[in-house]
């Protein structure tokens, strides 16, 4: 039998994917068959022309069971899609929250649910709480109810669960753990856990919190899925990071420290976008000869206003040396923010919620859109403690010069940049800081 030259065996390997954008615009990637999930990121990232900061995600949709995930950075994409149908689908999707535990681990992870924390009282601090998770030898618990949906109905039964290294199990004596009360839901190693996109009607479940385990192998059955809901979206972000963390172990902490994950320098083609970390932004005096730290939080936010009051006399000053009024319809500072990524126009409320959990719901994820009540004022939408709230922003006149502020005119801006260039520096009336912009990037 004739060999294969080492061209023609690369050759082979290669298969064809399409990713779709959130806009339903697809790419068409010729991948390896070694090529991980990460990689595929990358190369989308160079295509698009868009910021490679880290947070991109290759998303498995199947919209025929209403059930997407991410994949993990080391996944290999081709394996993957040789378990997905022909109707399911890649997205290319924002996801802050993919490592975010890593960073805040306690938020992720109530003292109620898991095990040792409740024998320690509370006190096993950040890095052990993971430690734990991440060390095979040990054996971590993740416990309390779930709903689980009942094969081939649609009723739900609230059941006492236990996620560990050998799977899911439920207890058949109220929140008995003994051995002989513990019948196993669901393995680890051969399934993966979904997000539920479809709304809690067409499964009649009992909250908003829909989560499914699905074995690997099952490509369309519904009798195969475990259905579950949790009781508010805290538990259920702590069932699923535990799942994925009891399942990967340390290769998640590897992709999170990976040197390829480190951030590079910009190319000429991608968009400036203002990163900021909360952590390392302080409130400044430059008023003397020397710079120095405002430690007091009263004096702290006057500077604030201060400052947002010297923004938008820096503006006046600029249209009273002939910039065009913001009052005259073809005013660049009137349009100049629908070139951001984080405005998204005319959506509703409803598509702005969407948003912002499919990219991960961390504190200070944010967009700006069009006011549905208002036509001439606009909306934040912002998230904090997994929780989106809402601020509208009124325009205001002075002195002739259309202005906008989102806390009944104590600081203004001529433009809605300056704004939210503002708010990621000061939190002002905010609960946190514009960290995170909710972006869509068009394939």
């Amino acid at each position: 039998m004739p060999s294969c030259s080492p061209d023609c065996c690369l050759f082979q390997a290669v298969e064809i994917i399409k990713v779709y954008s959130e806009d339903g615009a697809g790419k068409v990637v010729e991948v390896p068959a070694d090529m991980r999930a990460r990689d595929v990121c990358q190369l989308l990232v160079y295509k698009s022309h868009c910021l490679d900061d880290n947070s991109w995600s290759l998303v498995e949709h199947h919209p025929l069971l209403g059930l997407e995930r991410c994949l993990e950075d080391h996944e290999l994409v081709v394996q993957v899609q040789a378990s997905m149908t022909s109707d399911s689908k890649f997205l290319f999707r924002k996801n802050y929250a993919k490592y975010e535990f890593f960073r805040n681990p306690l938020n992720f992870f109530p003292e109620q649910m898991v095990a040792w924390c409740q024998v320690s009282n509370g006190s096993i601090p950040q890095s052990q709480l993971l430690q734990n998770f991440l060390n095979s030898s040990s054996c971590p618990e993740v416990q309390g109810f779930l709903y689980l949906k009942e094969s081939g109905r649609k009723s739900w039964k609230r059941l006492s669960m236990f996620l560990r290294r050998s799977g899911l199990y439920y207890s058949t004596k109220g929140s008995s753990k003994e051995p002989r009360h513990l019948q196993l839901l669901s393995d680890l190693e051969d399934s993966s856990v979904f997000t539920v996109t479809t709304g809690r009607k067409l499964h009649n479940a009992p909250t908003d919190y829909q989560f499914c385990i699905k074995p690997s192998k099952v490509r369309s059955e519904c009798k195969e899925l475990r259905m579950l809901c949790a009781e508010d979206e805290q538990s259920r972000t702590c069932w699923m990071t535990a799942f994925r963390l009891l399942k990967y172990g340390i290769l998640l902490y590897q992709n999170y420290k990976s040197p390829q994950q480190r951030k590079s320098p910009v190319s000429h083609f991608s968009t400036p976008v203002r990163s900021v970390s909360e952590n390392s932004l302080v409130a400044m005096d430059f008023s003397g000869r020397t710079g120095r730290v405002i430690e007091n939080p009263l004096e702290a936010q006057s500077a604030a206003v201060e400052e947002g009051q010297t923004w938008r006399k820096r503006g006046h000053r600029m249209n009273a040396l002939g910039s065009p009024s913001l009052l005259h319809p073809s005013s660049l500072s009137s349009v100049i923010h629908r070139t951001q990524l984080w405005f998204h126009g005319r959506i509703i409320r409803e598509e702005s919620h969407k948003m912002i959990m499919q990219q991960g719901q961390v504190d200070g994820l944010f967009l700006l859109r069009d006011s549905q009540s208002n036509p001439k004022a606009f909306v934040l939408t912002l998230c904090h403690h997994q929780k989106i709230r809402h601020f509208q922003i009124l325009p205001c006149q002075e002195e002739g010069q259309m202005l906008f502020s989102l806390d009944d005119g104590s600081t203004k801006f001529t433009d809605l940049i300056h704004l939210v260039e503002f708010y990621q520096l000061n939190r002002g009336v905010l609960p946190c800081k514009l960290k995170h912009p909710c972006t869509a990037v068009a394939l």
